[in-house]
């Protein structure tokens, strides 16, 4: 049986897997990416508006990562293109 924290946690990370969107520029972050990941591709990395989903699920099958890990590598690469 399901307790109450479990499903506030389920729905949170599925909020978060939902409403991820990509921020800065894409085009470096995902050079950095695929540097740091050689397995990745540009097809693995290519982003269409409103298809992060797609692109997540494309990166979490050529890395075999869940998708909190890939949405970390991609926020991890967006603060050192800030810096």
């Amino acid at each position: 049986m399901e307790t109450t924290e479990n499903k506030k946690m389920e729905t949170t990370q599925n909020k978060t897997a939902e409403t991820f969107k990509v921020t800065g520029n894409w085009a470096t972050q995902s050079t950095q990416l695929k540097a740091k990941f050689s397995q990745l591709t540009d097809s693995d990395l290519k982003l269409e508006n409103g298809k992060e989903s797609e692109m997540l699920g494309r990166v979490q099958a050529k890395l075999n990562k869940n998708r909190e890990e890939v949405i970390g590598f991609i926020n991890e690469a967006a603060k050192t293109e800030k810096a």
